[in-house]
């Protein structure tokens, strides 16, 4: 996945140099807009052929932008489109996103939580019968026609919404590599009316650094990455650290680490106590004050389809993550 990752920035970064996407954003809205640069090249450069468009599987070029003047797209965000992102499994990013939703919620918040994980635990986390699911994410990335608003439903829980996924996203994912502007297939499905909408957009990313997690640092604006307190996960955040920098550098200039957030922290132990220190260490990006630590009503939670403010809104992990809630809210002020 990550020479896939690759093959698309590369192309990016050479449609940059040869034509610059400002090219794209300043034609005249009545004109026909032709399909950029940067979609055609990172496909020739990565070997996938155009067939996918044939079939009707294609994203809307992102140069099609409302031309208010806000953001490289022309969308007026404020910084409500938060990935959380690590490749690394079992680092608490559904757990995260799910709970990080709830506490927000719980402050007066609109929350929407995007499902883009083919496992679909955040969906079933918020209490989704996935029997129920018709049209998912998955629909959304490769039906042009079909927008995001269509699939959104409300949870159990009060300001929280989500758009669900199911195990079909795996095959999308496999028909979105054919198609034209694919980086970018979820950042034009986040209309003006959805950032509007909600207060904020909280990604939950697969634990892979492919073209799923790339469409969600395309989107977003800050993301968050969940480290477990362990020796293993700590050594993966270089890489993903440095797939953001190129994000960053050729995709999506606004894009901001927000923080790295402790998970299955025990003070107990010397080695989470160590690994909590070497964390702080890591670098020039920012540490949560936060940390989450080893619960078991956080477990039991998604049991009852709702997060842990609301089924135990008094215990510790609550209190946690309303903290976190309210760390996220003062980065974007």
């Amino acid at each position: 996945m990550l020479e896939d990752i690759a093959a698309v920035l590369d192309g990016t970064q050479h449609d940059r140099g040869a034509a610059g996407v400002s090219r794209v954003v300043d034609h005249p809205a009545h004109e026909v807009e032709p399909i950029p640069a940067v979609c055609t090249l990172s496909l020739q450069k990565s070997g996938y052929a155009r067939s996918g468009a044939a079939r009707g599987v294609t994203c809307t070029a992102s140069a099609r932008a409302r031309r208010s003047g806000d953001g490289n797209d022309g969308r007026k965000r404020v910084g409500t489109v938060i990935a959380v992102a690590n490749q690394k499994g079992g680092v608490g990013k559904t757990t995260c996103t799910i709970n990080l939703g709830g506490a927000l919620a719980s402050l007066g918040h609109r929350v929407l939580c995007l499902d883009l994980d083919p496992q679909a635990n955040l969906t079933v986390g918020l209490g989704i019968d996935l029997n129920t699911v018709d049209k998912n994410i998955a629909n959304v990335l490769i039906d042009p026609d079909l927008k995001l608003t269509s699939i959104i439903r409300p949870t159990k829980t009060k300001n929280l919404d989500v758009a669900p996924a199911t195990l079909e996203l795996s095959s999308a994912e496999v028909e979105l590599f054919n198609a034209i502007g694919r980086e970018m297939a979820l950042r034009d499905k986040l209309s003006q009316d959805i950032v509007q909408r909600y207060d904020y957009i909280l990604i939950d990313c697969p634990p892979t650094l492919g073209l799923l997690t790339l469409n969600a640092l395309v989107a977003a604006n800050g993301v968050i990455i969940p480290v477990q307190t362990q020796y293993y996960a700590l050594k993966g955040v270089a890489a993903l650290l440095k797939i953001i920098k190129t994000v960053q550098a050729r995709l999506n200039p606004k894009l901001k680490v927000l923080g790295l957030l402790p998970t299955f922290y025990d003070s107990r132990t010397i080695l989470g106590r160590d690994m909590l220190d070497s964390l702080r260490e890591l670098g020039d990006h920012q540490v949560f004050d936060t940390v989450i630590r080893q619960s078991v009503k956080i477990g039991e939670a998604p049991t009852a389809g709702v997060p842990i403010t609301v089924y135990e809104p008094r215990s510790d992990a609550a209190k946690s993550f309303v903290d976190l809630a309210k760390e996220v809210i003062g980065a974007h002020k």
